[in-house]
């Protein structure tokens, strides 16, 4: 008999937070009869979570949030927008489907993804990423270089529009002028919002637990968090110090049926090993720490859960057109 314990930390201020705010647009060259899936789509996501969704008709909030602190004005401006992009991208499809030579009988799509990082410095956020990129049929077709406010592409067939964007100077200036203030303004407005709501809900569920691994020689020790709404961040440490990433299995953040997220980190150990491993999820809306201790011990079932939890108070996230506006 041996005995490992696992415990699980979750602090409301960990690491350097990061926020993000990306906007998705998808055309296809011709409809397909599949319930939820349109020619034309758009969609906002502030840390991942969508905020708003538009689908030939109207732009629509998709967070509670966003319907009661945004105006009419907002929604009616952002489907006329929208409807205006439908069109580039109607255009657009049809241009590179003729230079790549491709059937029009075939299906193909036309993606565009834009929008900003910024990450925790001291008491501010600062701007730290702006992505600005267009894909043809899943591949990378053209983006934009914000270190020197260029378009580049390694495709090409995507030469000629590399040449016609960088010969307007001011398209450039301001793509690079939105990633870097004006995507950033409204990253900041939403995600005020946003932890205005955060703030009223529960704290996540959290678990350890350890079942078998493939190898009957070791176990597979995981951690689980639940029911969150931001990005977190979970690591994995063994006697005080990170486990490097590459050691660590992640699923990855997963969505749950009601809107909210999960995220599992495993890592398997040898059978007969005696230490002390300690899961940590950082979070900036919540100030309590959670704390499960789990014994693991030979001839444990696959998914058995052991310990108990507490909660502490802790006082402390060149035909190809011109790009849409």
């Amino acid at each position: 008999l041996y005995k490992i314990s696992i415990t699980f930390h979750w602090f409301g201020k960990f690491t350097a937070e990061k926020c993000s705010l990306y906007y998705i647009y998808t055309a296809l060259s011709k409809p397909v009869d599949l319930p939820g899936i349109y020619q034309f789509s758009a969609m906002g996501l502030l840390d991942d979570r969508q905020i708003d969704y538009y689908n030939k008709q109207r732009k629509i909030p998709k967070q509670l949030w966003m319907k009661e602190k945004l105006y009419e004005d907002y929604w009616e401006e952002g489907t006329q927008s929208r409807k205006s992009k439908e069109q580039w991208f109607n255009v657009n499809i049809d241009i590179l489907m003729k230079c790549m030579r491709h059937r029009e009988s075939d299906l193909h799509v036309l993606q565009w993804r834009h929008g900003c990082e910024v990450e925790q410095q001291r008491s501010e956020l600062a701007f730290s990423k702006g992505i600005s990129e267009y894909a043809y049929d899943g591949e990378d077709f053209i983006s934009f270089d914000i270190a020197v406010s260029q378009w580049v592409t390694l495709v090409e067939a995507a030469l000629p529009t590399k040449r016609k964007w960088d010969s307007v100077l001011i398209l450039n200036q301001y793509t690079k002028g939105y990633l870097e203030k004006e995507c950033v303004d409204w990253l900041n407005k939403f995600r005020e919002y946003a932890d205005e709501e955060l703030r009223k809900a529960s704290p996540p569920d959290v678990h350890v637990f350890a079942r078998k691994s493939s190898d009957e020689t070791k176990l597979k020790l995981t951690c689980m968090a639940t029911g969150f709404y931001a990005k977190d961040m979970m690591t994995i440490r063994k006697y005080c110090t990170f486990l490097p990433e590459d050691e660590v299995e992640s699923t990855g953040i997963r969505p749950n049926h009601d809107g909210t997220f999960q995220l599992r980190k495993s890592v398997e150990i040898q059978e007969n090993e005696k230490a002390e491993y300690d899961c940590f999820v950082s979070h900036r809306n919540f100030k309590s720490i959670i704390i499960k201790l789990g014994r693991c011990s030979m001839g444990l079932r696959s998914g058995e859960f052991l310990g108990q939890g507490n909660t502490l108070n802790f006082s402390s996230c060149e035909d190809f057109l011109l790009p849409t506006t």
